[in-house]
């Protein structure tokens, strides 16, 4: 009798990262609209958390299946884990806010679009993982450009915090610094996907 060897499946991982890119990306931008003023989007920051949450176990479950990757696994997994506490983070800002009573400011207006404006470059990083997809090395440049994004959202955060001084009300002091805190930790966290795609990189070389 002939025997037949079954080969694991090649997933495709890189396609579901940029999946949990994309809901990533509408949550941020839902936290835009939130901070913005459009009390729907807080909702809407919460749906996309809980969708993000899906794609990123899918992730995690192809790249226990699958054969071999295009990066490795382990920067894979970071790189989701790194988004999905950009998330986390967006739904617990907009928690923070409502236990607190506080209304987002022009502020947190600013830092939500410098998240956004970032994870779209992650994204784009995302898009040039695959083999065939960065013959130029601009995925390196797609992730620089998320970490000078995030540069731009600290300039916010330092304004956003010396503007504290002139509150005169303690609680909302404390509730906006723990805000502007918070929003300062999802652009780390911005930034620590964009330089896993810079280890997987250079661990390429």
């Amino acid at each position: 009798m002939k025997r037949t060897w079954f080969l694991p499946a090649t997933l495709d991982v890189i396609g579901l990262l940029r999946a949990q890119a994309a809901v990533t990306i509408e949550g941020i931008g839902a936290l835009v609209e939130w901070a913005g003023g459009d009390d729907s989007g807080a909702e809407l920051v919460r749906e996309r958390e809980h969708a993000a949450d899906d794609r990123k176990r899918e992730l995690f479950a192809a790249l226990t299946e699958s054969f071999t990757t295009p990066v490795d696994a382990e920067d894979l997994y970071m790189m989701s884990k790194h988004l999905d506490d950009v998330m986390n983070g967006a739904k617990d800002a907009v928690r923070e806010c409502e236990v607190m009573a506080l209304r987002p400011d022009e502020h947190v207006a600013k830092m939500a679009a410098s998240i956004l404006e970032g994870v779209r470059h992650v994204d784009d990083a995302f898009r040039l993982l695959r083999p065939d997809g960065d013959e130029d090395g601009s995925k390196t440049e797609a992730a620089d450009a998320a970490i000078k994004s995030q540069r731009g959202l600290e300039r916010h955060y330092r304004h956003a915090m010396s503007a504290l001084i002139e509150v005169d009300d303690l609680r909302e002091v404390m509730g906006r610094r723990e805000l502007y805190r918070r929003l300062s930790r999802i652009g780390d966290s911005v930034i620590e996907a964009a330089e896993r795609v810079w280890y997987s990189t250079l661990k390429e070389g």
